[in-house]
Order: C-alpha cells, then sequence, then structure tokens
C-alpha cells in the first residue's frame, strides 16, 4: 500500500511540476520533439525522487488513511 501511495503521490507532484515550467524546452537551444519528450520524462523523475524522500506528505496520508480502513475491515 506504502508503494502504491508514493506512486500516486509521484504522479500528482508530476503534474504539478508540468505546471512550474521546470524543463521547459529553451527554443534558442534547438527544442524540437525529442528534447520535449525527453523533459517529460525528466519531471516524471524529478517528482518520483521527490515522492520517494518525503515530497509533501501526501503519500503518508494516503498511507495511513488505507491502513485505517483495512484495520477496520
Amino acid at each position: 500500500m506504502r508503494k502504491a501511495a508514493v506512486e500516486f503521490e509521484a504522479v500528482f507532484l508530476s503534474e504539478m511540476l508540468k505546471y512550474t515550467g521546470i524543463n521547459k524546452t529553451s527554443e534558442e537551444v534547438g527544442g524540437g520533439a525529442g528534447e520535449d519528450a525527453f523533459s517529460g520524462l525528466l519531471t516524471q523523475e524529478y517528482a518520483r525522487v521527490l515522492a520517494e524522500n518525503g515530497g509533501i506528505g501526501l503519500a503518508e496520508h494516503i498511507f495511513e488513511s488505507l491502513k485505517e480502513r483495512t484495520a477496520q475491515k
């Protein structure tokens, strides 16, 4: 359950990071479809690393909630 919670947080953070423009391709350097594709992968990797290292705490809240619901059944 913890792994799933961390993966969910990573997806959430990836979406949030896209809007920050953290890996926006520079037209001065060349850009192109390849650079756009790899910048998206880099954003996903940033999000994964953030989530695995505590992120914003979303994964822990999700995990605790799932754990409580499982214990109640």
